[in-house]
């Protein structure tokens, strides 16, 4: 029998899509269904992850909350972009991924009973996460327009409430690439202060925009300073995926629960990753700072718009942002799930029917365009027609 924490998380459907992919081994498939990308990580990276293998410092548990030059390089990176300053001692620790820093970061904030507010669609990684941590998700919904995907400010900041115990916003967010700006920063500033609620930020996207403009971060704001939670990755913008390396920034009381959490979760993160990660971060907070995430980002939005271009007749919502885009099964008569196992039955095509990915998931298929190149994607018009046909 389940036990009842696990009642309400039924999976996220990437593995079972990809897994299936996987178990045919053919080439021509297109990998649309899972959250990779084949571009190459900072060099820098690289190199020192290769000398950590022969450096017995980096084979060890110590220290617990993330090596010095991780947590340093972290609590920089997140300060330059909220325009404030956070003490790596005690404002920061190392987390095993962007995940774990979210799961632990729930842990530490939400009492069993209590809300935490989401927008809708949602990564269903994210509302597990609640759910395991004995939260109630509250959504709120996003709307799909011709531009993109938008949530009303001040229908975001109704949804805080008495119950509320966090606020979890990504932005871009996954899967939609939905941005949000100042506007919905300045709205929830009145309601968590209100409330008491805590704003958990998931920045792994926050510079992966199309729109060329920096990020928009909730602690920049005076009203959410001390309220903030950031927890960030070298999954996104480093590429950094398979090192499983991230960090959680903010004030130092509510982060010594976190890493208490941490101490009593995953304990500590890849030893032989942290200083590579470090060195990334510290190479993008050089006065070309942003230059190797908008190198990589022009490449995605190139992916993106070649994706758009080829579906144009499909009910495809742009993104704003990030690796994913969505496309409206339901105008085209089937489930998600139906039109995902024509994909991948006639089309050789590989992407993830979104069950469970908030209310209004269920009506979208996902396909992730950060791994494969303009060339393959070019196809992907003929093969919808196809899968269709």
């Amino acid at each position: 029998m389940t036990v009842t924490r696990l009642r309400d998380i039924p999976g996220i459907g990437v593995d079972v899509v990809g897994d299936a992919a996987d178990a045919v081994a053919d080439p021509e498939f297109l990998r649309l269904e899972n959250l990779d990308t084949d571009l190459r990580p900072p060099a820098v990276a690289l190199g020192v992850t290769r000398a950590a293998v022969d450096d017995d410092a980096a084979n060890s548990y110590l220290p617990f909350q993330g090596h010095r030059s991780l947590r340093a390089a972290a609590a920089a990176h997140v300060g330059r972009i909220a325009g404030r300053a956070y003490d790596p001692a005690t404002e920061c620790v190392s987390v095993a991924g962007g995940l774990n820093g979210v799961l632990n970061t729930l842990l530490a904030t939400v009492e069993p009973g209590q809300e935490v507010v989401l927008c809708d669609p949602v990564y269903a990684g994210l509302v597990n996460r609640v759910r395991l941590a004995g939260g109630v998700t509250r959504f709120v919904p996003a709307e799909a327009t011709a531009e993109g995907w938008s949530v009303d400010p001040e229908r975001l900041a109704a949804a805080v409430g008495p119950r509320t115990a966090a606020v979890l916003m990504m932005s871009p967010a996954m899967p939609t690439g939905l941005v949000l700006d100042d506007r919905h920063w300045v709205a929830l500033a009145d309601a968590c202060e209100r409330h008491g609620a805590w704003l958990i930020y998931d920045a792994a996207m926050e510079r992966i925009r199309f729109d060329g403009r920096p990020p928009s971060h909730p602690a920049s704001h005076e009203g959410l300073a001390r309220r903030t939670i950031t927890v960030g990755s070298a999954s996104k913008e480093l590429r950094m995926i398979g090192w499983r390396v991230g960090w959680v920034v903010g004030p130092a009381d509510i982060l010594a629960d976190v890493r208490l959490v941490g101490l009593t979760n995953v304990v500590c993160q890849v030893g032989l990753a942290q200083d590579a990660v470090a060195a990334a971060l510290d190479a993008l907070d050089a006065p070309d700072a942003d230059a190797d995430v908008a190198a990589a980002t022009a490449e995605w939005g190139r992916r993106c718009d070649t994706v758009l271009r080829e579906l144009a007749a499909y009910p495809v919502v742009r993104p704003q942002g990030g690796w994913s885009l969505l496309i409206d099964a339901e105008p085209l008569g089937l489930s998600p799930a139906d039109l995902s196992q024509r994909l991948f039955d006639r089309a050789k095509v590989a992407a993830t029917p979104m069950d469970g990915w908030g209310p209004n998931g269920n009506r979208y298929l996902r396909l992730v365009f950060a791994n494969e190149p303009v060339e393959r994607l070019a196809g992907l018009g003929d093969r919808f027609r196809q899968a269709l046909g």
